[in-house]
């Protein structure tokens, strides 16, 4: 099993605070790029090569450390992929990459992984390249119709998710001694020092929105604020014992957190430690997200990222994926092919819900619109003295 890359939906870096207006303060002009000045030269028939920037542990490798996957793309193509592990936090790759985006000069690599509300900072600013949908055609056919239309690229046009996930709740119901079934139960009294949230306002929010019966895809800006004021309060009352990154799963592991805000995937990893620990889709509802590859402008190699794209999305693909990282896949007809499997614990994976949702469990989930650039500075100042960020 992998464990979460650090920070992966973190927006707490100084870009995430200024929003898309800030980048001028940086020195790095905020301009949007019309779609005429994205591309360069495809280089791809003649130079069977690819740059791929991940987060680190996001992909399948084995025991000798090769990366299976990523190995039979490149016999089966001829591309030789470099592929880097240089992501680490959203805003710390936006401010790396963005200097170069902004003045259109080559970004040095031609794939790239981003979560969603970053994504959407991406697009709006005109930095990706707009795909071509003839080149995609395992993508077209087997990508999850839950994930087909997010608000910042309605058509996946420049994004193709890569992994997904569910922003939720996790408890150790043997500590607790009962069921946690909604958001508001988190602030029974005798939680109290015993909870934590996220302390990305990106992270946090829609599921605090969520609890308040918000539409997450469109939410207002007092369904913002009045989650905030409500975090406040419980700040107050000392409530919340602390505002975490990835690091609340060692809270909850170790019995200092008794229920938390919680990522999906990794609530397979700390069952296996302890199966007393639960993961909750609240009765009203949940955010689920994604991280998806996109191409930067300028990118030397668009095809042959195209072709790594699309290959990925093979169900026979997806699944040797998906059984070693454990999100969520976004191909569900690797569920399929997990089922098949001779391995009697790759097979279990094809039931499993944080993998492969339930139909009752995707009828609870919501896809959070991104914070407009208008609305990040009040929402990010506010946010940051509720929770100390």
């Amino acid at each position: 099993m992998r464990s979460a890359p650090l920070s992966r939906r973190s927006a707490l870096g100084a870009l995430g605070l200024l929003g898309l207006g800030g980048l001028s303060a940086c020195g790095i002009p905020a301009a949007y790029v019309p779609e005429e000045q994205r591309t360069a030269a495809d280089r791809s028939d003649r130079d069977r090569s690819l740059q791929f920037s991940n987060w680190t542990q996001y992909i399948d490798v084995d025991k000798a450390g090769k990366r299976p996957t990523l190995e039979e793309f490149q016999k089966r193509t001829g591309i030789a992929v470099t592929y880097t592990e240089d992501i680490n936090d959203n805003d710390e790759f936006f401010g790396k990459i963005s200097p170069v985006l902004a003045q259109g000069g080559d970004p040095g690599r031609d794939l790239m992984v981003i979560s969603d509300w970053m994504a959407g900072r991406y697009v709006a600013l005109g930095w990706v390249e707009t795909l071509d949908k003839a080149n995609l055609p395992n993508v077209t056919k087997y990508l999850d119709p839950q994930l087909s239309h997010p608000a910042f690229d309605p058509d996946r046009s420049h994004s193709v998710p890569w992994q997904s996930g569910i922003t939720g709740i996790a408890y150790n119901r043997k500590a607790l001694g009962r069921e946690i079934k909604r958001t508001s139960d988190l602030w029974a009294p005798d939680l109290k020092g015993r909870i934590t949230l996220f302390a990305g306002m990106d992270e946090a929010l829609g599921l605090l929105m969520l609890a308040n019966g918000a539409d997450i895809a469109k939410f207002t800006a007092d369904d913002a604020h009045k989650a905030m004021n409500q975090v406040q309060k419980l700040v107050d009352t000392k409530h919340i014992r602390r505002f975490t990154g990835n690091d609340y799963t060692s809270d909850l592991a170790s019995g200092a957190a008794v229920a938390c805000q919680a990522y999906s995937g990794d609530v397979i990893q700390l069952r296996a430690q302890n199966p007393d620990i639960e993961f909750v889709v609240p009765e009203e509802g949940a955010e689920l997200w994604a991280e998806s590859l996109m191409i930067p402008n300028r990118a030397d190699h668009k095809s042959n990222a195209e072709k790594l794209m699309d290959y990925y999305y093979q169900p026979e693909v997806a699944a040797q994926l998906a059984a070693f990282v454990q999100y969520i896949c976004p191909v569900p007809a690797a569920r399929e092919v997990l089922a098949r499997s001779t391995d009697a614990d790759t097979a279990a994976l094809a039931d499993e819900p944080l993998i492969f949702p339930t139909a009752e469990i995707r009828a609870k989930l919501q896809t959070m619109r991104d914070v407009t650039a208008a609305e990040r500075p009040d929402f990010h100042q506010i946010w940051g003295q509720v929770a100390g960020v």
